[in-house]
């Protein structure tokens, strides 16, 4: 069993829930203070924690039982757990109702707008996987999906949305585009072969990697626009100094020449690049709410 479990948690990538959960804290813990001048309890804290993994878990479970046929076809991905036989369809099947179930029992803890936008995370979860089979922007409505779990974590405790909720949106779903355009770089030969679509296998690498450092531009002007609408102060400014230099040295790693250094672009930089971010949004309220 112990085995299996390592299996799955392998198959979800479960140590990339580091790249959403911090925003999605970010969320709760800004919607909070906007919203009702108070920080989030550590119950709906919980509750957002659990409806994260449960939605992650859910999500990376779907793409791999939909992508399965795709993923046999490419050499970087054919020793995972379903082309390589190490999870059946239905053991995967029924991870994934077990972790919807998780998402729903979570959310229900949560406000009742959250409950009701419930459907509409569902949707993105399972359509995003389909997405690049017929569109090159399946990064953008990667982004769309990924930006759910800091509008989730804003809705979760306030039961609303304003303005500055979509600033906060749009910019976690560009930062998630970019990276993802850089991460799809690797593949696109692949991806023309099968007949998959993406940005890199549609425009090439080149114009690829410009796309998204003007995705990760939008961000940097969207989360300082935050700044300047929110009671946030320079600690939360000094953050973002911090992440834009994350963002600089991820972009000046990878060219069209070298691909080599992708996993540290995309899985380390980015980890601690939501980590950076909410982590001077904590100090900014911990020093206001002294």
């Amino acid at each position: 069993m112990l085995r299996k479990l390592k299996i799955f948690l392998e198959m979800i990538k479960f140590e990339h829930t580091l790249f959403a959960l911090p925003f999605a804290f970010m969320g709760a813990v800004l919607g909070s203070v906007v919203s009702l001048n108070q920080l989030p309890s550590w119950g709906q804290i919980g509750w957002i924690t659990l409806a994260m993994i449960g939605a992650r878990s859910a999500a990376m479970g779907l793409n791999r039982m939909i992508d399965r046929t795709i993923d046999l076809k490419n050499p970087r991905t054919a020793s995972r757990a379903i082309p390589a036989g190490l999870l059946s369809l239905t053991e995967v099947l029924l991870f994934i109702i077990a972790a919807f179930v998780v998402l729903f029992i979570a959310t229900a803890h949560l406000s009742n707008l959250a409950v009701k936008l419930l459907p509409v995370a569902v949707f993105f979860l399972v359509f995003y996987s389909y997405t690049k089979r017929f569109t090159w922007l399946c990064h953008f409505i990667l982004g769309l999906t990924i930006a759910l779990a800091p509008m989730g974590g804003w809705v979760a405790v306030t039961g609303n949305t304003n303005w500055t909720t979509y600033v906060f949106y749009l910019s976690i779903a560009l930062w998630t585009t970019g990276f993802d355009i850089i991460y799809s770089c690797q593949d696109i030969e692949i991806d023309r072969k099968q007949g998959l679509y993406s940005v890199p296998s549609r425009f090439g690498i080149t114009k690829a990697l410009w796309i998204a450092r003007a995705c990760h531009l939008a961000t940097a002007i969207g989360l300082t626009s935050l700044f300047f609408i929110t009671d946030l102060s320079w600690w939360y400014f000094a953050g973002l100094v911090l992440s834009y230099a994350i963002l600089f040295y991820e972009h000046s790693i990878v060219s069209e020449k070298d691909l080599t250094r992708m996993n540290t672009a995309f899985f380390t930089m980015n980890g601690v690049l939501s980590c950076v971010v909410f982590g001077f949004t904590m100090v900014d309220m911990a020093v206001q709410f002294r």
